[in-house]
């Protein structure tokens, strides 16, 4: 039976089954599950390399790095609305897109939110391209923008316009992060940092980065650009489907 045709739900939505940071009785918002562990790969990175801020003026806003703001504003009512409680109740039936979460996407489905959440969030492994434990986005760039995370923890990777990360753009996040990242030089690494609950990244323009969920992850972005272009030196080919995400 075809859905009904309702207004798209994007939500950046994904989950991991290891502790959040405390934020008390309702740290996770319901969004973290029993199950399977989280690969052992996701974890926090040794040193964060990007700066974080809580004193920004309109004056330093001009700033050509990344930076975690710390501080903006009070969330709470909108972490309230994002509990898994209350937004199955409110977008169970409402349709979400789902898209191939690589550099390239290559192929969308449109499916009940609560499906989605109730099927589709478990962990995935290094190979698999999917929802849930290690999931996350390739290296890919556009324009500037904000990423706030409202539950849970999401690594990033970032490198400036003119040094193009070494990748596979349909291979995961987390599969680069094993297999290739060890081996890079201290001068070859990307700056990277974990974005907790509650923090904002600001992203420059054309910067490459990937990303990396490390908890039950409920985050919004703000593109600043009215311009989106991805760019990658492979071609591509097909690639199994993963939820709504980005950054």
């Amino acid at each position: 039976m075809a859905l009904e045709a309702r207004p798209l739900l994007w939500l950046a939505l994904w989950t991991l089954a290891v502790p959040a940071r405390s934020f008390g009785k309702d740290a996770d918002g319901g969004w973290r599950r029993p199950g399977p562990g989280a690969p052992a790969a996701v974890t926090e990175e040794e040193h964060c390399t990007v700066e974080r801020r809580a004193d920004l003026s309109y004056a330093d806003y001009a700033f050509s790095r990344p930076v975690i703001l710390q501080g903006l504003t009070d969330n709470s009512r909108f972490r309230d609305l994002c509990t898994r409680q209350r937004l199955l109740a409110s977008f169970g039936d409402s349709v979400v897109r789902l898209s191939t979460a690589n550099t390239y996407s290559y192929q969308k489905v449109d499916l009940p939110f609560e499906k989605y959440v109730e099927q589709m969030l478990h962990p995935q492994d290094p190979i698999s391209m999917g929802n849930g434990a290690g999931s996350g986005v390739p290296f890919h760039w556009h324009g500037p923008g904000f990423s706030e995370v409202i539950y849970g923890r999401k690594r990033w990777f970032l490198y400036p316009p003119e040094k193009t990360p070494e990748f596979h753009p349909n291979k995961t996040t987390l599969a680069w992060l094993r297999d290739t990242y060890p081996a890079l030089t201290p001068s070859a690494r990307p700056l990277e940092c974990t974005i907790q609950a509650g923090e904002v990244l600001y992203f420059p323009d054309r910067w490459w980065h990937a990303t990396l969920n490390l908890d039950t992850s409920v985050f919004i972005s703000t593109f600043l650009g009215t311009e989106v272009v991805a760019a990658a030196s492979a071609q591509p080919t097909s690639a199994p489907l993963s939820g709504p995400g980005g950054g």
